[in-house]
């Protein structure tokens, strides 16, 4: 398992290129927006994949993946002056939410179970 230091560091990053291309979005700054995709969505691959072997982070790292493309594609068909195109986001999100449900529902069944 990768060190907590690093992956936070890695994590504090991912948030600031967050909110960079969600301040884009807002200031209707397409270019800067746009580009921000690319790191945003590859430090949220980084982590899931460096936090693969542990299953709530594995979840929670996929539904923050799958939010960020949500959120990555609704921006972008605003700014491509496609908004008709946005609802299509709910799939990434319907999944983000789907994985933590299972995951949820999974990990109190177990505690259920345990305490029985």
């Amino acid at each position: 398992m990768p060190s907590l230091s690093n992956i936070r560091k890695f994590e504090n990053l991912h948030v600031l290129f967050w909110l960079i291309k969600d301040l884009s979005w807002a200031m209707v700054w397409q270019p800067l927006g746009l580009f921000m995709i690319l790191p945003t969505v590859s430090i949220a691959v980084y982590l899931l994949w460096k936090n693969w072997m542990d299953t709530t982070e594995r979840s929670h790292n996929a539904a923050v993946l799958l939010w960020i493309l949500a959120n990555s594609f609704w921006m972008s068909v605003e700014f491509l002056g496609r908004e008709e195109l946005k609802s299509w986001s709910v799939i990434p999100f319907g999944f983000g939410l789907l994985i933590l449900v299972i995951h949820y529902g999974k990990t109190w069944t177990k505690k259920s179970s345990n305490s029985e």
